[in-house]
C-alpha cells in the first residue's frame, strides 16, 4: 500500500468582490466541508501541489486565469482525524501544512472530481462549516482579517 506522505496544502478559493469562500463537501463524510487540500508528492514544492490539487478537485487551471495562487508563507502542524489514519504509515498521526489563497474576481462554477458538492458561502459561515480548526483559521486570518492593501 502507498502511503500519503504527511505534508500537504490548503488552498482557500475565495471570491474578492463578495468575499464569499469555496467549501467542498467530502464524498466520505458528507458532514465534513472543507477547502481545496492535498498532500504533496515526491519531489513536488508546496507550490506545484497547491497548483495540481486546484485543477485536480476543481478542473481550474492557475495559469490560465487572470489571478494568482497567493503564498500565506504560513504553515501549521494539525492532528489527522483517526477516521483518515489509516491512509498514512503506521504511526503517522500529525500533518505539516502550507497554506495559500486563491482570490478570484468572481464566484464560479466548478468541476467537481473528488467530492460530492460545493457552495459559495460566507467567510464567517464557512468557518463554523468546517471541521478542520486549520482551515476554520486559515479563512480568519486570510479572508475575513485580510489586512487591506493600497
Amino acid at each position: 500500500m502507498k502511503y500519503k506522505h504527511p505534508e500537504s496544502v490548503l488552498v482557500v478559493v475565495y471570491c474578492t468582490d463578495t468575499k464569499r469562500v469555496l467549501m467542498l463537501q467530502r464524498k466520505d463524510d458528507q458532514d465534513f466541508w472543507q477547502s481545496v487540500s492535498g498532500s504533496l508528492e515526491m519531489g513536488e514544492t508546496p507550490a506545484q501541489a497547491a497548483k495540481r490539487e486546484v485543477f485536480e478537485e476543481l478542473q481550474l487551471d492557475i495559469s490560465a486565469l487572470p489571478t494568482m495562487l497567493q503564498d500565506c508563507h504560513y504553515e501549521v502542524d494539525f492532528e489527522i482525524f483517526a477516521q483518515f489514519r489509516e491512509r498514512y504509515a503506521p504511526n503517522v498521526t500529525h500533518c505539516h501544512e502550507y497554506w495559500f489563497t486563491l482570490p478570484l474576481a468572481e464566484e464560479c462554477s466548478v468541476v467537481l472530481t473528488e467530492h460530492s458538492a460545493y457552495r459559495w458561502v460566507e467567510a464567517e459561515t464557512a468557518v463554523k462549516m468546517t471541521k478542520s480548526w486549520n482551515n476554520a483559521q486559515a479563512i480568519e486570518k486570510f479572508v475575513i482579517h485580510q489586512p487591506i492593501e493600497n
